[in-house]
């Protein structure tokens, strides 16, 4: 019994290898003006078709460890994931204030700072083994906000995810958006509050806009990172890790995008 154990074991190590060797991880450096951008792309080299294409927008912290981890997941449904820089230069924040003042200087010139994020879309298009025509993007925190208002201006997306992110709007549109639009909330989340899901969802109403809103119960910001309630409690601020509303959030988004890109 303990040998057939053993083989089996050995079997499904070899596979699991396997999957690894298959997994392609780069480095992407690609130009802005003066500004260089870090890209973080993860895709399956095993799969031959063309695929949809993901592209990962970061939290306030910046493209650290985090958003590449969750670029690796989505690799790992079949898609293209493109973990995105915002800030330039792969800069990263370790303190909230820095982080305060590297998200509130793009929202504050979206219209300009919005180049970034189609910088990042152009360059996944670009490779050969992306369906250009299937692109998502999901987002957390500051991100969250990011694909929202780039789902508002109708840039070309499929769909997007934002989890526990901003929800006001940083630019001026008159809509409807075609990109569906799927919203995972945290329902204690007191950077966001509940005016703001009020307004968020009247204004997606009005449009007649095709969203779903998820509220998760006893979720704080920053619900889907382990590491959020380390820096909440680090720093006195309002976030925390839950890890079913984790877990129920990411499957979610994988049902969510299976329907738009079926």
């Amino acid at each position: 019994m303990k040998i057939i154990f053993v083989f089996f074991f050995l079997i499904l190590l070899s596979c699991f290898q396997q999957d690894n060797k298959s997994m392609v991880k780069k480095e992407i450096k690609y130009q802005l003006d003066t500004l260089q951008m870090h890209g973080y792309l993860v895709y399956d080299e095993s799969i031959k078709e063309k695929r949809p294409a993901i592209l990962v927008v970061h939290e306030w912290w910046g493209q650290n460890k985090y958003p590449r981890k969750r670029a690796e997941m989505i690799a790992k449904l079949g898609y293209v994931a493109f973990a995105v820089d915002m800030y330039g230069n792969g800069k990263v924040a370790e303190h909230p204030k820095d982080a305060g003042a590297f998200s509130s200087s793009i929202m504050r010139d979206f219209e300009t700072n919005k180049e970034r994020f189609l910088k990042a879309m152009e360059v996944v298009k670009g490779f050969e083994f992306v369906d250009s025509s299937k692109i998502g993007a999901i987002g957390y925190c500051f991100g969250g906000g990011v694909v929202l208002n780039m789902a508002r201006l109708n840039v070309g997306l499929s769909g997007v995810a934002s989890f526990h992110g901003s929800l006001g709007k940083a630019i001026s549109y008159t809509g409807p958006t075609l990109t569906k639009i799927l919203v995972c909330n945290g329902a204690d989340d007191r950077m966001v509050g509940s005016d703001a899901t009020l307004r968020f969802k009247e204004e997606m109403d009005s449009l007649k806009t095709d969203y779903q809103f998820v509220n998760y119960p006893n979720s704080l910001h920053g619900f889907t990172n382990p590491e959020s309630t380390i820096n909440g409690e680090k720093f006195g601020i309002g976030l925390a890790y839950n890890k079913e509303a984790d877990l129920q959030s990411w499957e979610k988004m994988q049902t969510f995008f299976q329907a738009i890109f079926k």
